[in-house]
């Protein structure tokens, strides 16, 4: 792997399961270093995670007192049944949670079943009582899709303007529907935010991101810049391509 320091964190370049194993060795550093009671680790949706689930699974790479005390969640949700194949918790709950044995206490979904506004907020409570209100998770996981998209912050959010404050919320976003999602201030409270981007379907924009011209509502993964000292870009070879 080869690595270098960017604005908006740093940028690793491997092979697939070489970052799927350097994914692993942050967070558990991350639980490693930590001084909080409860470890919160939130995963994220998309292909590449759900291919992270069944590689960990079947690997044992995630340590098992790791798995067994720490607090799991997503960092975004679409507002779709936990049956959902569309539901990024239930992914993780069926891949990984499950057949490893988490406790069922420290599974955290969105609570779907309720309207958005009200999900967010009660999510927000549920969050609260294990880190405190000032503190999102103490790992995200997050993606970022080929519009530059990253949790569900897409081109032209309004929480990329203004979130209020809040760690989290619900956001109804153009031909997408109601998410429920962290925000930009709830990353800024993360102890660590490590972005997966592989494949040629993100080289695009990755360019866009780091030596693009886009503002923040065009390429909302920009707005990772805002909290760079924390964050890990775990990119392989085909997505970094078009990068100089």
């Amino acid at each position: 792997m080869t690595e270098k320091q960017t604005d908006y964190g740093r940028f690793v370049v491997g092979e697939k399961m070489e970052l799927f194993a350097e994914a692993v060795k942050l967070a558990v550093a991350a639980k490693a270093a930590s001084t909080s009671d409860q470890f919160t680790w939130a995963f994220t949706g998309g292909s590449t995670p759900q291919a992270w689930y069944t590689w960990a699974a079947e690997t044992g790479a995630i340590p098992a007192d790791v798995m067994a005390t720490t607090h799991f969640t997503v960092s975004d949700e679409r507002c779709v049944p936990l049956s959902s194949d569309e539901n990024n918790f239930g992914n993780a709950e069926r891949k990984l949670l499950a057949p490893l044995g988490v406790p069922v206490e420290h599974r955290h979904p969105w609570p779907v079943a309720m309207d958005p506004v009200p999900a967010a907020a009660a999510y927000r409570e549920t969050m609260a009582l294990i880190n405190g209100p000032q503190k999102a998770y103490d790992v995200c996981f997050l993606g970022m899709g080929d519009d530059a998209h990253t949790a569900s912050f897409f081109p032209g959010s309004a929480l990329l303007e203004d979130d209020g404050g809040e760690l989290f919320a619900a956001i109804d976003t153009p031909q997408k529907g109601w998410r429920l999602t962290i925000t930009p201030t709830g990353l800024r409270t993360c102890q660590l935010i490590v972005v997966m981007a592989l494949g040629a379907g993100k080289a695009a924009a990755l360019k866009r991101v780091f030596q693009g011209d886009d503002s923040l509502l065009d390429a909302p993964s920009k707005i990772l810049e805002t909290c760079g000292d924390r964050v890990v870009w775990l990119v392989d070879e085909a997505a970094a391509a078009e990068l100089s």
